[in-house]
């Protein structure tokens, strides 16, 4: 499970890099395609970066042509984030040769073993989601970062 995270993770990153933006814009872009459009705030809020990391994730996408703002029709301070569906196709693009492969390794399960994975995987992404909010809160109560501990100077004899 590891090495196919950590495999995925590079296949991301590949695919930022051709589509010429950053891994974790493009980890915004997937957010933006799950969730459809959605504020600045809540995209925020689902990633876990601060609003001024949003805004500049938004700002570089935007100008790579990949979102837009789209200003609410009946509030016209709010301001929502849209991907550009033409964009959004040129990125799925890349991503065709691990469907092609999925689909190969797939063809040969069977329904119950597909039903077995696909519940796996629904469980899986529970058990992940539960982690996150367990180190965010040890991470929010720690009072001091992760580092390695400083040397102790000689005890005077």
């Amino acid at each position: 499970m590891r090495r196919a995270s950590a495999q995925g993770v590079l296949y991301g990153q590949t695919v930022a890099d051709v589509a010429g933006v950053s891994g974790s814009d493009l980890d915004c872009m997937d957010v933006l395609n799950l969730e459809g459009r959605v504020t600045a705030g809540r995209l925020a809020e689902v990633t876990g970066l601060t609003t001024g990391a949003i805004t500049g994730v938004i700002d570089r996408l935007e100008k790579a042509g990949f979102v837009r703002r789209e200003r609410d029709e009946t509030d016209r301070r709010k301001v929502f984030i849209a991907i550009v569906p033409e964009a959004a196709a040129r990125i799925g693009e890349l991503y065709v040769p691990l469907q092609q492969a999925m689909q190969k390794l797939w063809s040969g399960y069977s329904d119950a073993e597909l039903q077995l994975l696909l519940n796996f995987a629904k469980q899986g992404y529970k058990a992940s989601l539960e982690a996150t909010g367990v180190l965010k809160g040890l991470v929010d109560t720690q009072t001091h970062k992760l580092a390695a501990p400083k040397k102790k100077g000689r005890a005077r004899q």
